[in-house]
């Protein structure tokens, strides 16, 4: 028996890592100590996040329906470049969607960090179990990222649309031209 489990322990068994801090040497320079994922972001991901509801298109759907209160956060990068996000490629997201670019990353800076903590406190109005949505593109571990700081940060009602960008756009639906919300107010 022991023998015929042997394969499906190899394949789960580095998932399993990933949904905590890294844990081995051939981890490390993939996972932060905090457990985010630092590089190579454009890489398969896995089928979970902790603290986080992990959802299809078709479940995204659903909850926009059943939830309407829920918001959309994409967290694709986007060049930022003499304090100013640069506009090098046209980028667009899911309808109604707040654009917090590069907060995402393995490792945030502090100015980064407290770009995604007050931006977060804004849209959920304080409320930490307001339903928020967190993606990137499909095979993207950006989303993965920040649906993990959020529950850190202490957001109870977390969903990682995993298929992203790409998996909506596949799906037929529409996406609309995005900008990233301003890291200062005065920008």
């Amino acid at each position: 028996m022991l023998r015929s489990l042997l394969p499906l322990l190899i394949v789960a068994l580095p998932w399993l890592s990933m949904n905590t801090a890294a844990a081995t040497t051939e981890d490390a320079g993939l996972f932060s100590a905090e457990g985010y994922r630092q590089t190579q972001y454009r890489s398969p991901t896995p089928p979970t996040v902790e603290g986080a509801q992990t959802l299809d298109t078709v479940a995204l759907q659903a909850l926009l329906k059943r939830e309407p209160q829920a918001v959309l956060v994409d967290v694709y990068r986007c060049q930022w470049l003499a304090g100013r996000f640069i506009d090098n490629e046209a980028h667009a997201n899911l309808p109604g969607s707040l654009w917090l670019a590069n907060t995402g990353d393995g490792n945030l800076q502090p100015e980064w960090a407290s770009y995604f903590a007050r931006n977060l406190a804004r849209i959920s109005q304080g409320d930490p179990g307001r339903p928020l949505v967190f993606y990137c593109r499909s095979d993207c571990w950006l989303g993965w990222n920040a649906a993990r700081r959020a529950h850190a940060l202490g957001y109870t009602h977390l969903y990682w649309y995993r298929d992203g960008i790409d998996g909506w756009e596949q799906a037929g639906l529409p996406l609309h031209p995005a900008t990233p919300q301003p890291l200062r107010s005065t920008e």
